[in-house]
C-alpha cells in the first residue's frame, strides 16, 4: 500500500473518531458492498430491506449517534472492484464500518484495507470458512458451507444412502461444500462416486446431469450460489430425467431460497436441504420480522437467508457502536461482540469468540406445497452448529 493511500486511510479514520467522540451527536456511516443490479440484484435488495426492517424496529440512532448506511453496487464477483469500492467508502465517505458481501472473493479482497484502517467488516453472506481467518476484523452473521453440510451428510448416511455425486460451483464455497460433504459422508460409511465442479457462470447443465445419471449414484449433493444458476440447475435435474430415475436431490438451502420457489415450481418439490433460515420458521420473532417487512414493502415473499444475514448483521453493528461509544475503534468493536448471544428470526445465535462466526441451529427442510404455496418446511433441527471448517476446529 502506498504512503498516500495509507495516509488517506488513517486520516479518514481519525476524522471519524473525532466526529464520533465529540460532545455533539455524530453520524456513523456504514458502507455496504453488494449486488444491487445484474443477475444477483435480489441479494443486494434483501440486504437493504433487512437493514431497513431492523432500523424500523430499533430506530436509526445508537447512544444519540445516527447510523447511516451507504450502498455500493458490485453486480458480480469482482475482487478488484470490491477493493476499490471499499477504499472509496473508507477514504471518501469516511465510513466507520463495512458490511455486505455476497461472494467470497469480494469479501476477501478488502482484508488489507480493513486491517490498515482498523475498521470492522460484518459479512452478511459470503460463506467460505477461511474468510474470517484472513483478518481479525471480520465478523460473519450468515453461515458457512461446512456448517450447513456436515449435518446434512450425517443425515443422508443415516437414511441408508450409500452412493452420492457432489456437484458444486467451482469457487470457495463450492469447494468447501464438496470437501465437507465428502469428509463427513465417507466417515459415516458412504461413498462419493464422482465429484463435479461447475464453472461459476455455467448455464447449460445437461452434460453434468448425464454424468450423474451414468454414475450409479442414489443421490446428489449440490451447491450453487443463490440466483439464476440454481434455477437452471434444479430445472435441469428434472428435465434430464434424474428425478424420474429416483435420484434424490440434497443440498444447502441456497438451492431453494424462497424468492426462487415460484419460478422453480414443481421442480422444487421434494428437494431436501439444510439451512439456517426458512420463512416457515415457527417463532414469534420471525412472524414479527415478516410482518414488519410486509408493512414496509407490501410483501414478504422475497424474504430469504440474505435478509436475516443483513438483519442480524445490523444488530451486531449496533452493538459494536454501543460498545465503542460511537468512536472508531475496530479492534475494540470486534472484541465487544465475541461471545455475544441473541435471538434472531431464525433462532438463537452466538458469535464464536475464535472464528467470529455465528454458532446457530441448522434446520433440515423439505420443499413442499402448503395451502397452494411452495415453502421450505422444517422437519428437524440441529442446534448449536459451529463452523466446522474453521482452522481451529479441524
Amino acid at each position: 500500500m502506498t504512503r498516500t493511500l495509507r495516509g488517506a486511510l488513517l486520516g479518514a479514520v481519525f476524522t471519524v473518531a473525532l466526529g464520533a467522540g465529540s460532545a455533539m451527536a455524530a453520524t456513523i456511516k456504514v458502507g455496504v458492498i453488494a449486488p444491487f443490479s445484474g443477475p444477483f440484484a435480489t441479494a443486494g435488495q434483501t440486504f437493504k430491506q433487512g437493514i431497513e426492517v431492523y432500523q424500523a424496529q430499533h430506530g436509526k440512532t445508537v447512544g444519540g449517534n445516527t447510523v447511516e448506511f451507504i450502498f455500493k453496487d458490485l453486480d458480480q464477483a469482482n475482487p478488484a472492484q470490491s477493493k476499490a469500492l471499499a477504499q472509496e467508502l473508507i477514504v471518501k465517505e469516511k465510513v466507520g464500518y463495512i458490511a455486505g458481501f455476497f461472494f467470497t472473493p469480494d469479501a476477501l479482497a478488502v482484508a488489507p484495507l480493513i486491517d490498515e484502517a482498523n475498521i470492522p467488516c460484518v459479512i452478511f453472506n459470503a460463506a467460505t470458512s477461511a474468510i474470517t481467518e484472513k483478518s481479525p476484523r471480520y465478523v460473519r452473521t450468515s453461515f458457512t458451507l461446512w456448517q450447513n453440510t456436515v449435518p446434512l451428510a450425517e443425515h443422508m448416511a443415516k437414511q441408508g444412502i450409500k452412493k452420492v455425486v457432489t456437484a458444486v460451483s467451482d469457487y470457495g464455497p463450492g469447494i468447501d461444500g464438496e470437501t465437507a460433504f465428502k469428509a463427513t459422508f465417507e466417515k459415516a460409511g458412504g461413498q462419493v462416486v464422482d465429484t463435479i465442479r461447475m464453472p461459476l457462470k455455467s448455464t447449460d447443465f445437461a452434460p453434468f446431469m448425464q454424468r450423474i445419471k451414468d454414475s450409479g449414484a442414489e443421490a446428489i449433493y449440490a451447491f450453487l450460489p443463490a440466483g439464476p444458476t440454481t434455477l437452471a440447475f434444479a430445472k435441469a435435474f428434472n428435465e434430464n430425467g434424474l428425478k424420474d430415475k429416483g435420484i434424490k436431490f440434497f443440498g444447502p438451502g441456497d438451492i431453494t431460497q424462497e424468492p426462487d420457489l415460484p419460478a422453480l415450481g414443481d421442480a422444487a418439490v421434494g428437494i431436501t436441504t439444510t439451512f439456517n433460515y426458512s420463512q416457515a420458521h415457527d417463532s414469534e420473532m420471525n412472524r414479527q420480522f415478516l410482518a414488519k417487512h410486509k408493512e414496509l414493502f407490501g410483501s414478504s415473499d422475497n424474504v430469504t437467508f440474505t435478509s436475516v444475514g443483513a438483519y442480524d448483521g445490523t444488530h451486531v453493528i449496533y452493538k459494536m457502536i454501543e460498545a465503542t461509544g460511537g468512536k472508531s475503534d475496530g479492534t475494540k468493536a470486534v472484541e465487544a461482540v465475541k461471545g455475544m448471544a441473541w435471538e434472531s428470526p431464525r433462532g438463537p445465535l452466538k458469535i464464536d469468540p475464535n472464528s467470529r462466526h455465528v454458532t446457530q441451529t441448522i434446520y433440515l427442510r423439505v420443499t413442499e406445497r402448503k395451502d397452494g404455496k411452495l415453502q421450505n418446511t422444517e422437519i428437524a433441527s440441529f442446534p448449536d452448529q459451529p463452523d466446522y471448517g474453521y482452522k481451529a476446529g479441524k
